[in-house]
Parts: C-alpha cells; structure tokens; sequence
C-alpha cells in the first residue's frame, strides 16, 4: 500500500468514527440532561473528560459499571478521539453549552486556578 493510499484510507476510517460518535455522543448527552441514576453519572464525568480531560479524568475501568449500550457508546467516542478531527461537543447542536450545563447540573466542580 502506498503512503498516499494508507493516508485515504485513514481519512476515511476517521470520518467514519467521526459520524458514528456524534450520534453517539448525542445518545449519552441525552441521558445526561434527561436521566438519574447511578449509570448516568458515569456518563456524565465520561462527558465532562472528553469536554476536558485535564479537569475532570475519567478511569476506563468505568465503563464496565454502565450497561453495554452505554459503554458501546463511549467506545464510538473514544474511537472518535483517537483519530483527533474535532471535539466531541462540537458534534452535537449547542455542544459546548449543554455539556457545560450537565457539568453544572450533576455538580461536578471545576478546579480552582492556582
């Protein structure tokens, strides 16, 4: 295979990851803003790591606690983040502010500034 077909073919696997996260982002953004329970605030600090993982860091070993549906989805993302062509949030319509608001509302604290 020659340089420029191994740089298709990455391109090709990254929109693909790309398109099947957002959805997938969308499907645990959803749970986040219109579910409770013990599940979902593991989606939410997986949501929060992926907006920045610097602030709020998030085991994988987690994602065994979630139904597998759940944690498929955080795979997808995953996936996406691996191949590095935009944030998540910027996937979703008003990404920035509906993660920000389920950061928000599920309590979780930003780190004081040093």
């Amino acid at each position: 295979m020659s340089l420029e077909e191994q740089f298709d073919s990455y391109r090709q696997r990254a929109s693909a990851a790309q398109g099947t996260a957002s959805q997938a982002f969308a499907r645990l953004l959803d749970l986040a803003e219109h579910k409770n329970s013990g599940q979902i605030q593991t989606v939410v600090q997986f949501l929060a790591s992926t907006y920045n993982g610097q602030a709020f860091p998030f085991d994988p070993f987690n994602l065994r606690s979630v139904d597998v549906d759940i944690s498929d989805d955080m795979l997808l993302c995953l996936d996406a983040l691996r191949w590095g062509k935009a944030d998540l949030y910027k996937l979703v319509p008003n990404g920035d502010r509906r993660v920000k608001d389920v950061i928000k509302d599920w309590g979780l604290k930003w780190p004081e500034n040093d």
